[in-house]
């Protein structure tokens, strides 16, 4: 791991809120030259602590207006590997996220859905007929306050 100085911080938590944001006015920002930007960014990334930059969509606005959090019990392990799981049910577009966990279930997914009628076919269908499916609870979302990393 490397230290991390205030500049550091202070770039993680801007590209955290927005990736799109150039070297240059990250560096006017900051107080720093672009080039000086650019290679803590490199820098940041070459020792893992960037490891990408996503696009995140609006789910609602593209027609998804229900998320659904399913906590998933595989009915036996050693039928179904966790990584045979894990790909087939990464296929399935209207899962947005595979976590796999300690506690009651084996799988937290994220599921979007246009409405609670979708999202019932997309469970019946796609997701209670994969093989090693056991137990599964639904947590339907309500609201959602999008929060800053842990560098605030």
């Amino acid at each position: 791991m490397i230290d991390l100085d205030d500049i550091d911080r202070k770039l993680l938590r801007a590209l955290s809120q927005d990736a799109s944001q150039s070297a240059g006015a990250l560096g006017r920002r900051f107080g720093l030259s672009q080039p000086a930007t650019w290679r803590r960014i490199r820098r940041l990334q070459e020792a893992g602590i960037i490891t990408g930059r996503r696009l995140l969509l609006d789910h609602e606005a593209l027609g998804f207006g229900v998320t659904v959090f399913l906590g998933v019990k595989l009915a036996t392990k050693g039928r179904v590997s966790l990584e045979d799981f894990e790909r087939a049910i990464s296929a399935i577009p209207e899962v947005q996220s595979v976590e796999h966990v300690l506690g009651l279930y084996d799988y937290r997914l994220r599921v979007v859905a246009r409405d609670l009628s979708d999202f019932e076919r997309v469970l019946r269908r796609r997701i209670m007929t994969m093989p090693g499916v056991g137990n599964v609870e639904a947590n339907v979302l309500l609201s959602e306050e999008r929060r800053p990393g842990p560098l605030g």
